[in-house]
């Protein structure tokens, strides 16, 4: 590159890739850090096939494995319209008030303002408004103290289209971390799937510090890139935050040279927020509407766990802006070949 060259961003093409339909996990892994780990090493451009459970190998006392505590909750629920009695799916996108949410329903043309839906066990709502997106604005009706225990009870988890199984119970269970607390996302944060509370317990005890954030993830987050030029798309916002005690965690361990290791893109996103170069980072909570894509300066990343995300998706952008585009699509090529199981439900990669 010549000097005061500016790359260029690659064009959403360059991403194109087939993934077979037998390869595109269904199911999650028997036991969570059973599944398989790719670890890319980007200053030799080596592979190395492990499992999630070689994780600790990869890490070292006083390094900082920062975790999205974000919490799924079961957003998928039906409901039956006043009169008709005609079944409806709604999909729950988030809370706009007490009692006021922000929802995709299906069919939406027989859904409109002014509709009444019902849940049974005396819970209803009022359609209210439709969204610019083509959801609807519902307000709730019940007589108990809080609708979420009855979500929480005939909700079904929110798997992603490509997951074509109906939810069951387990997936309440199972696409949802060990570790999540803060209640929020439409769909989860997939890397950290992989990690057991065992396996946590063996990084501590290696004396790797573990620290909190929170982005809750909707649906935005993978909605498809329509423009072939990365910097006309768009994401939309998705609040977080990053507590104080998370932010002097990183601030120390970059005074003292140890590593910073995010799970997932949810993660570097809230990372990459607050980030600012020479400086330390604080406590911090707002929306973020961060897309990042190559080329890309990362200040708070050193190493980097994910999952293998969909071809010319945002996501799988910011994993190539990290391990370079041609070294991720080479893995990609890799793990195909080696019958990785890929998504949501997939195997695990790490970059280091």
């Amino acid at each position: 590159m010549l000097f005061g060259s500016v790359e260029k961003p690659p064009r959403l093409s360059e991403f194109e890739m087939t993934i077979p339909d037998r390869l595109i996990a269904q199911k999650p892994a028997e036991n969570r850090d059973n599944s398989k780990l790719m670890v890319l090493h980007r200053d030799d451009q080596a592979i190395e096939h492990k499992q999630f459970s070689d994780l600790p190998d990869y890490m070292k006392k006083g390094d900082v494995l920062v975790l999205n505590n974000t919490l799924v909750y079961p957003a998928r629920i039906y409901a039956y319209k006043d009169k008709s009695q005609a079944k409806v799916e709604i999909f729950l996108l988030r809370e706009l008030e007490d009692d006021l949410w922000e929802a995709m329903v299906k069919p939406a043309r027989k859904v409109r303002i002014g509709n009444k839906l019902h849940f049974g066990d005396g819970i209803s709502c009022d359609v209210i408004d439709n969204t610019v997106s083509g959801g609807r604005v519902l307000r709730f009706e019940y007589d108990v103290k809080s609708v979420y225990p009855f979500i929480d009870k005939m909700g079904m988890a929110p798997l992603p289209p490509y997951i074509t199984r109906e939810p069951e119970e387990v997936d309440k269970e199972r696409y949802q971390t060990v570790y999540a607390s803060v209640r929020g996302s439409v769909a989860a944060p997939t890397a950290g799937l992989h990690f057991t509370e065992d396996l946590l317990d063996n990084l501590k005890v290696k004396g790797v510090k573990i620290g909190n954030v929170t982005l809750h993830i909707g649906l935005g987050t993978f909605r498809p890139i329509m423009v072939e030029d990365l910097t006309r798309h768009h994401m939309d916002s998705e609040y977080y935050h990053v507590p104080a005690e998370t932010a002097e965690m990183i601030n120390t361990a970059k005074r003292r040279r140890k590593k910073i290791i995010p799970v997932g893109t949810s993660t570097v996103r809230a990372l990459e927020t607050v980030s600012t170069i020479g400086f330390d980072i604080t406590r911090s909570e707002g929306w973020t509407d961060k897309f990042i894509y190559p080329p890309y300066h990362f200040k708070l990343c050193d190493q980097f766990i994910t999952n293998f995300h969909q071809p010319k998706s945002t996501l799988m952008m910011l994993v190539a802006a990290f391990a370079k585009k041609d070294f991720l699509l080479k893995a990609y090529k890799e793990a195909k070949k080696k019958k990785y199981r890929f998504y949501s439900y997939g195997d695990s990669m790490m970059i280091v």
